[in-house]
């Protein structure tokens, strides 16, 4: 989320990190040069599972996947990537050999914001690229444009909410953006625990998700 402090309007050009994952080094050469010459910067993987990798400390701006991978296919990445909270907003655009509409369906059914088969136009596939986050941009602002003109988290919350230094910690954690797992690495404590914490918080504040949790962390200062 952008903060007020000397905010401008986001463009596609400040939203540029891409993960590109495909398994033919020709194919990553060919789209890697072409899209840094447009401006962008791109992050490379191999399959699914080294791309996973790359996003457990890395988050893009957009994720640019082959479907057909050895290790992982693309199917099974993006759901990973779907039920992961850190990334599960980052649009995917899927590159297949199928063209079948079934098989783009599948594609979009599984998580899927755009569908590209190959071979295609390089400027096609930068067109969609900005197109997609330009579509983004315009989320984050709206749902910007709702947070600061709305509502503060913290006046829904009783003012003499208490929170134990665990919870405290924990609760620094989420308003990071980590995954409970993520969380429970951090503290060397079991995922349950955490979940456990989150819920007590949940219960405290009497808010309804870790989004309004963290909200509430980052405007009282916890985070």
């Amino acid at each position: 989320m952008m903060s007020n402090k000397g905010m401008k309007e986001p463009s596609v050009r400040d939203q540029k990190r891409l993960l590109l994952i495909d398994d033919d080094p020709n194919l990553i050469l060919l789209v890697k040069d072409y899209l840094e010459f447009r401006g962008y910067e791109v992050i490379t993987a191999e399959n699914g599972r080294e791309a996973l990798e790359v996003l457990a400390h890395d988050v893009p701006n957009m994720i640019i996947c082959d479907v057909m991978m050895p290790e992982m296919d693309g199917y099974t990445f993006v759901k990973q990537v779907r039920e992961d909270e850190r990334t599960n907003l980052v649009p995917v655009l899927f590159l297949s050999a199928k063209g079948q509409s079934q098989d783009r369906i599948k594609g979009l059914n599984t998580g899927a914001d755009v569908y590209m088969v190959k071979p295609f136009e390089p400027e096609e596939l930068v067109a969609q690229v900005e197109s997609t986050l330009r579509r983004t941009i315009d989320l984050i602002q709206r749902d910007n444009d709702r947070t600061n003109n709305g509502p503060r988290i913290s006046d829904r919350v009783h003012f003499d909410v208490h929170l134990t230094t665990t919870e405290l910690k924990v609760v620094q954690f989420v308003a990071r953006g980590l995954a409970n797992r993520e969380i429970a690495a951090e503290l060397n404590v079991s995922q349950r625990t955490v979940e456990s914490h989150v819920s007590n918080m949940l219960g405290k504040t009497q808010l309804n998700n870790r989004t309004e949790l963290a909200r509430w962390a980052i405007e009282n200062h916890m985070a």
